[in-house]
């Protein structure tokens, strides 16, 4: 009996002990308190994911080393709400070495032309950037873009694609991000020389895809009629880019709905792949107009395809009324149609149209203005 009772004795005890010890486990605090503050209050990280980044550097028991990687990061023309965006991804800046680390970085993209506001705007959205070797991963993949933005002698599209371009891929590696590759491999396609920078310039992303999504755009562009030695393949590869096969047939049944077939769709996508970028609003308010209220026919939508793309509010109606006008008082020793109106600058409508009608410009100027002014009372 005595055994069994010291027995019970220990077990309870046993017992008592792992749930103290639990018990003190879990009031024990794991986070950094002082760091969690700075982060909420100072930095504007909210709560919970502050929560999370004091966890991982608990230990942390001074404010030094991040109040001064943020007075630096100011000083290069960081705002609070970039350095709040690049900590809260990559929180391990603020104990970088200003020195080793971040200065070298930064350094490098200022004297390419990336500063202020910019540069603070760039690293917020790729802090990766300033934690990857600038000798094996930055300094090579520029290089290769240079290479191709070769008539670029003030860094003016350098910089538009270094801000665009996918930057979390590209510091994994130039060669493992699949830069090098998509671009021979769109060399292979006929791509070269202005072409391909052209493409960089407007595409930066694209010569980040992994290899079988580059391969299916390029076979979607080729399906729909473009050929590789034509300057439309490069606009056909930026109009399929960002678009979805979903949505692209939902605008082709657009236009299908209208009465174009299948093949005269493909035809003005061709001559003018812009289309697909304009809004399916924007599409039905052309189509309505040209087909249904000035009753142009089908063959001069197809035939000039960018009549679309305009502002049916801005700058269609208030040029077919002047135009109207003109046409309906002989103004012109010459008929114009109106699809060539619309193509005109802004300059040279007025001047052609309105101006050089002397005592009828005042009134040709009304009818073009008039829904500025009525939108003005």
């Amino acid at each position: 009996m005595q055994r069994l009772n010291s027995f019970r004795n220990s077990q309870n005890f046993a017992i008592k002990s792992f749930f103290s010890f639990f018990s003190s486990v879990s009031k024990t605090p794991n986070t950094n308190s002082i760091f969690l503050n700075y982060l909420i209050e100072t930095v504007n990280i909210p709560k919970s994911r502050a929560l999370v980044i004091s966890n991982q550097f608990s230990r942390i028991k001074t404010l030094e080393k991040p109040q001064t990687v943020c007075h630096f990061l100011h000083s290069v023309g960081f705002s609070d709400t970039h350095i709040q965006l690049a900590v809260y991804t990559k929180p391990t800046i603020l104990f970088a070495d200003i020195n080793k680390t971040l200065k070298p970085k930064i350094g490098y993209f200022q004297q390419l032309g990336l500063v202020g506001s910019d540069l603070g705007k760039f690293i917020s959205k790729y802090p990766n950037v300033l934690t990857a070797s600038l000798e094996r991963k930055l300094i090579p993949c520029v290089e290769i873009l240079k290479k191709i933005l070769a008539e670029d002698s003030n860094n003016e599209d350098l910089i538009r694609v270094i801000r665009r371009m996918s930057w979390d891929l590209v510091v994994m590696d130039p060669d493992k991000s699949g830069l090098l590759r998509n671009i021979e491999y769109l060399k292979s396609c006929g791509i070269v020389g202005s072409q391909l920078s052209m493409l960089l310039v407007r595409l930066p992303r694209l010569f980040c895809f992994n290899d079988l999504k580059l391969r299916q755009l390029v076979l979607r562009v080729l399906d729909m009629g473009f050929t590789t030695d034509s300057r439309m393949f490069v606009h056909g590869l930026d109009a399929l880019c960002g678009l979805s096969e979903k949505t692209f047939d939902r605008k082709l049944d657009l236009f299908r709905s209208y009465g174009f077939s299948k093949e005269e769709c493909i035809e003005m996508i061709r001559t003018a792949p812009k289309l697909l970028s304009a809004s399916e609003e924007r599409l039905k308010s052309g189509l309505d107009f040209f087909l249904k209220k000035i009753e142009f026919g089908k063959a001069v939508l197809v035939r000039r395809p960018c009549c679309m793309m305009y502002s049916i509010e801005n700058r269609v109606i208030p040029r077919y009324r002047v135009f109207q006008i003109v046409m309906a008082r002989r103004m012109l020793k010459k008929d114009w149609s109106f699809p060539s109106v619309l193509v005109l600058s802004e300059e040279n409508f007025l001047n052609k149209y309105v101006l050089s009608f002397g005592d009828d410009a005042e009134e040709l100027l009304l009818a073009y203005k008039g829904h500025q002014l009525g939108s003005s009372s």
